[in-house]
């Protein structure tokens, strides 16, 4: 059946300007707010409209229970259940409100269905735009869901929030072995951000070589890589919190790679973000496979002295320093910027090399730990989708 079949009301949200909005109210839901199966609260960022402004504009209110689609990335109609609140809501124009028919269909199996592999399938045939993809509320109306009985319905629910909870608890272990980790770090050295243990220090300019990326410099998307044709082109997007993320990746021809002079990694380089998203820090190291790889402007390179300094205590050290290093250091308040010529101002420990490598050698234990956790969530996740796009749960 056609989703807008599935539902007794399907309509998009209110058109609200910065104009309407007040300091309190009727909540103003939006697309920031709506995850992939789950609601993202973020009281700092909330906004309200005023009741008279509510009547004035004939909003639609938003209850516990209602599911909300965003028909903008990222990604476009990813859905969520609306929790209970304990104050009214609204949602906002580019996003779309599904309550669905009881009788026909639980929200909780609606809900996981719009998480599946099929339901995105479906709707990206009906995806519009070029520059700002987005799907229309009609075309999200006429994604088919596969609706079983009630009571399959009910099964299916029933497995996938066993499911479900096997994959939170596994995503919690993964945090609890990043404690473990500070933890350890601050027990042989100290805390970094006050040198609590008085070890040894040198500016980050003194314990490597800093290599500014290209500036300028903006070049489409390849469909495909091919390793001796095109170099992988790295921009401040790629490096997360946790590392790389080639997701999104961009490649140049290799003669246009061989026109630029700056920013070629080498393998054992740190990649470091310096504006935008600053602070996030990625390790070239071998299990990477891209052989060519350059660095566009918003990152710099940080070639290691590796008699001096470790790469992993190095990484480790300063994920623990970087909010420090935000406040002390970075300059700007709009678009914070770390500029080379501040990071001298970067104090790093420089404990005994062999500390630090047997250290690193702590991390490399754990990391092959994280590896048993996430392969678990995959396969949690490869179980969801599979039962849910062909309707097969009711077997496992």
């Amino acid at each position: 059946m056609n989703l807008t079949d599935l539902c007794e009301v399907f309509t998009d949200g209110d058109w609200i300007e910065s104009k309407d909005q007040s300091k309190d109210g009727i909540r103003l839901i939006q697309t920031g707010n709506i995850g992939i199966g789950q609601f993202i609260e973020k009281d700092d960022k909330a906004k309200y409209i005023s009741i008279e402004t509510f009547e004035r504009l004939k909003c639609t209110e938003v209850f516990e229970g209602d599911i909300l689609v965003s028909r903008l990335p990222d990604p476009i109609g990813r859905a969520c259940i609306v929790p209970n609140k304990t104050e009214r809501m609204i949602t906002a124009v580019d996003c779309t409100i599904c309550r669905p028919k009881a009788d026909i269909i639980d929200r909780e199996y609606l809900c996981y269905f719009m998480q599946s592999k099929t339901y995105y399938e479906r709707l990206f045939n009906n995806v519009t735009g070029t520059t700002r993809k987005r799907i229309s509320r009609k075309n999200l109306g006429n994604v088919e869901i596969y609706v079983p009985s009630k009571e399959e319905q009910k099964i299916i629910v029933k497995k996938l929030n066993l499911l479900t909870k096997i994959i939170s608890n596994r995503t919690k272990e993964l945090s609890y072995l990043d404690n473990l980790i500070k933890a350890r770090f601050v027990e042989m050295f100290g805390d970094p951000v006050h040198n609590s243990l008085n070890q040894p220090v040198l500016p980050m300019t003194d314990v490597c070589e800093i290599i500014d990326g290209d500036r300028g410099k903006n070049y489409p998307k390849q469909d495909e890589f091919f390793d001796d044709e095109y170099c992988l082109f790295l921009n401040a997007k790629n490096v997360t919190k946790k590392g790389f993320d080639f997701s999104e990746s961009m490649f140049i021809t290799k003669e246009k790679d061989e026109q630029l002079r700056k920013g070629k990694l080498k393998r054992g380089d740190v990649v470091l973000t310096t504006r935008g998203t600053l602070g996030n820090i990625a390790f070239y190291t071998e299990d990477i496979p891209f052989e060519n790889v350059r660095i566009n402007s918003g990152m710099v390179i940080l070639r290691l002295n590796k008699d001096l300094i470790d790469e992993t205590f190095f990484i480790e050290q300063f994920r623990m320093q970087v909010d420090n290093i935000k406040t002390s250091v970075a300059s700007g308040s709009a678009q914070p910027q770390l500029p080379i010529s501040t990071m001298n101002k970067i104090l790093v420990l420089m404990p005994d090399l062999k500390l630090q490598k047997q250290f690193s050698r702590f991390i490399t234990q754990i990391d092959k730990s994280k590896v048993v956790v996430p392969s678990k969530i995959k396969n949690a996740i490869f179980v969801i989708m599979l039962s849910v796009s062909f309707g097969q749960i009711t077997s496992i």
